[in-house]
């Protein structure tokens, strides 16, 4: 039987393997470093938590059954599994990304992997054509991020997934903004998912967590062997608060795009706000690709206002709304990209992207709409 993703989201889409006998209904937190042997050459699947622990196995079930993977591995943090995903490189290799990455994202690939002989070229990966022309002999793999951060573009998976089996590279993509219950980048050709599983997936702005899922064997091995070698495995108390975060993504999901569209809709109204990117919006450059490939637009959405000091007003007078970095928690943030999540990234690469001073990024939450833009009025008014 093949459920929907809101029961998948609560007990996955197959039964949940055999650990315990108690009857549990919320599963157990296995929190032990070690496991004891029956006798020699006989375990009980279970050898030391670094390779393996239930509760984190558990988390990974879901989320591979989320991403219509064959397997999802969880890591400490969202980085912590971007740098094990680059240990499938070796030095010499080429990587096309997305210009308009997550600032850790670039400053982990300028400032680690690229002294570790990695190359890696920026491009904007909404127009196929910019990434078709950036390809070399030695590139092996496309790294993209949809919706970007912060400036919301959308890319083609479909056209990407084509362009990279054409040229036997990787198809990489990081469905953080847009979860497993918006979007499933494995489905149009990917090989690859990132996940930061602090945001979405665990959804209360209380842990840290990171996925890779994949629907390769090959990869998967590969995977597991860096994830048992280098050690960045989520630990059994995280893994269960975002086993229990994820029971309500859809929910979720569903209220922070409703708040995020009405929001949205409400900003392009306001005299102070010159321009608003949200994927939701029919005259986003992309929508249609949104259209084809997405089933919704997310709680994520940017905004530019009239000048610097409007910025800065807005951050300093917001009481509901909390001027704080990440996204994705059931609480509304706003950030200021070009000092908070994009500050390492080098000025010239923040102007041509169209992160500047007059440019704040809000994560909608899921409290009263109505409260949400009473609070945004009210920052706004001078």
């Amino acid at each position: 039987m093949a459920y929907q993703t809101h029961t998948i989201c609560v007990q996955g889409s197959k039964k949940r393997k055999e650990v315990e006998h108690t009857g549990a209904i919320s599963f157990p937190i296995y929190q032990t470093a070690s496991y004891a042997h029956v006798e020699l050459g006989e375990s009980t699947g279970y050898d030391y938590s670094r390779l393996q622990n239930p509760t984190r196995e558990e988390v990974e079930r879901i989320i591979a059954d989320l991403e219509h993977g064959i397997d999802a591995l969880a890591f400490s943090t969202g980085m912590a599994a971007i740098n094990a995903l680059m240990e499938l490189f070796k030095p010499g290799d080429h990587i096309i990304a997305t210009d308009d990455l997550y600032g850790g994202t670039i400053r982990l690939f300028n400032g680690i992997n690229t002294k570790n002989g990695l190359n890696f070229s920026y491009v904007d990966s909404s127009k196929v054509e910019n990434v078709e022309a950036a390809i070399k002999e030695n590139t092996r793999a496309i790294y993209i991020e949809t919706p970007t951060n912060p400036m919301m573009k959308v890319t083609d998976l479909s056209a990407m997934a084509r362009l990279a089996s054409e040229h036997g590279c990787l198809l990489i993509v990081d469905n953080t903004f847009l979860t497993p219950y918006y979007q499933n980048p494995l489905d149009l050709g990917a090989d690859i998912v990132v996940h930061s599983g602090t945001k979405y997936l665990g959804g209360h702005n209380d842990t840290l967590a990171g996925f890779l899922v994949t629907n390769k064997e090959s990869i998967s091995e590969q995977l597991r062997y860096i994830i048992k070698t280098t050690g960045a495995g989520l630990a059994p108390m995280d893994s269960w608060l975002i086993l229990r975060g994820i029971k309500t993504l859809a929910i979720r999901m569903e209220k922070h795009e409703q708040n995020a569209l009405a929001i949205a809709k409400w900003l392009k109204s306001q005299k102070k706000v010159k321009e608003v990117y949200y994927i939701g919006l029919p005259e986003h450059e992309s929508f249609e690709v949104t259209q084809k490939q997405c089933r919704g637009y997310g709680g994520m959405l940017s905004f530019r206002v009239e000048d610097a000091d409007t910025a800065k007003r807005i951050l300093k007078k917001v009481n509901l709304i909390r001027f704080a970095e990440s996204l994705g928690g059931v609480e509304s943030l706003i950030t200021f990209p070009k000092y908070q999540t994009h500050a390492d990234v080098p000025e010239e690469v923040q102007k041509s992207l169209g992160i500047d001073d007059t440019l704040l990024r809000l994560s909608v939450g899921i409290e009263a709409v109505e409260d949400l833009i009473e609070d945004l009025a009210q920052a706004l008014a001078e």
